[in-house]
């Protein structure tokens, strides 16, 4: 059973709640003070405790997604790579490849024309050879016969770290939310690519192209929008694409649309930070190089180097965010210049967590897609 799997979850709950009933049932037994009857004691409060922080600790990782498999808590993942069938001439069968497909969870539609599809991807990258599954949701249009010579605006979507993509499909709700806000004509049917940025797991590279090491940012900025084009009907034109995520992510959203404003023509980050951190996950992602330190942080960009043509999105709480005051005065910083643009999403309280991403989830999207253009 997988470390998602809702049996799983049952299952530790059930052991807590038998562990919790019998040590009730015990305890007047294991009153004496002989060392059996201490320890019986100590056990047992040990056993419940355990079991009981392990079902809390299960049904936090169910709802937020931040451990997709036993190997994956365990800093063991090995899904690193993709099986590349090559053929004899050497060449491959695409940078992208269709794993399956399936509806969108929580629409009901009997086919793709009315409910749109989601389908799950590898890619690997042509110039930087990092491979990555993602999920990819394309809408009710895409496969409607009046759209068949359509081309359709793209966002990226990114988890924070470590998260994992399945849950921007089925806990944040990507792929329901624009179906049913498109279907309102609150936004453009979008293709949004969905994936965790942590392309060379189970290190936090923070989509930095790092000395002698994994080339994230490359991978972004110039792999995984070729390999998209190659399979879907996404627009070639840089207006054409946006970039959008969560924590990790929302600085890597923010960070790609500055860096790259030719591919990128606008970034939404929520609850972001402003610049890569240097820790035990992410190891040495600079090795000495200052400029490739001070472009990862996004404030010293804006003061030291000509502001981007682009859209930025940052979100935030007065109470609940530690980014806040952060937020604030990159706001002001890029307000400060005369090319950049700034939006924002500051609520009145929420954490950093699902639950305040998915009230931020359908503006940030409205905002994306009134930034994009589908030729």
């Amino acid at each position: 059973m997988g470390l998602t799997s809702n049996k799983v979850l049952v299952l530790a709950i059930v052991i807590a709640a038998g562990l919790f009933v019998g040590t009730v049932w015990l305890w007047p037994r294991l009153a004496r003070r002989s060392w059996r009857a201490v320890g019986g004691r100590v056990g047992l409060m040990l056993a419940t405790q355990v079991a009981l922080f392990t079902s809390v600790g299960l049904a936090a990782n169910q709802a937020f997604g931040f451990y997709a498999s036993w190997a994956d808590l365990f800093g063991k993942e090995t899904e690193q790579g993709i099986v590349i069938d090559h053929s004899a001439n050497g060449s491959t069968g695409g940078p992208l490849q269709v794993v399956s497909t399936s509806d969108v969870p929580g629409v009901r539609a009997a086919r793709p024309e009315t409910g749109g599809q989601v389908q799950k991807v590898d890619i690997i990258g042509r110039t930087t050879h990092i491979a990555t599954p993602a999920y990819v949701y394309l809408p009710p249009e895409y496969f409607q016969p009046q759209y068949r010579t359509r081309t359709f605006p793209a966002a990226v979507v990114l988890t924070g770290y470590p998260g994992t993509a399945r849950s921007l499909v089925d806990k944040l709700n990507y792929p329901r939310t624009a179906q049913q806000m498109a279907k309102d004509g609150r936004v453009q049917p979008m293709i949004l690519i969905m994936l965790r940025p942590t392309v060379a797991p189970p290190r936090d590279t923070e989509c930095v192209d790092v000395p002698g090491g994994p080339q994230a940012e490359t991978f972004f900025a110039k792999d995984l929008p070729e390999a998209v084009l190659t399979h879907y009907r996404a627009g070639k034109r840089p207006g054409s694409w946006g970039v959008i995520g969560d924590s990790t992510g929302g600085y890597c959203a923010l960070k790609l649309a500055m860096h790259h404003p030719d591919v990128y023509a606008a970034g939404a980050g929520l609850s972001p930070y402003y610049r890569a951190p240097i820790d035990p996950t992410t190891g040495d992602l600079f090795h000495g190089d200052a400029r490739l330190r001070n472009r990862a942080d996004l404030s010293w960009l804006l003061q030291h180097e000509s502001a981007p043509d682009t859209s930025l999105l940052v979100t935030s709480s007065r109470v609940g965010e530690h980014n806040y005051n952060a937020t604030m005065r990159f706001i002001a910083r890029v307000q400060a210049t005369n090319l950049t643009r700034i939006s924002s999403i500051i609520l009145d309280s929420g954490g950093h967590n699902f639950n305040t991403w998915r009230r931020e989830i359908p503006p940030s999207l409205q905002w994306l897609s009134g930034r994009l253009t589908d030729r």
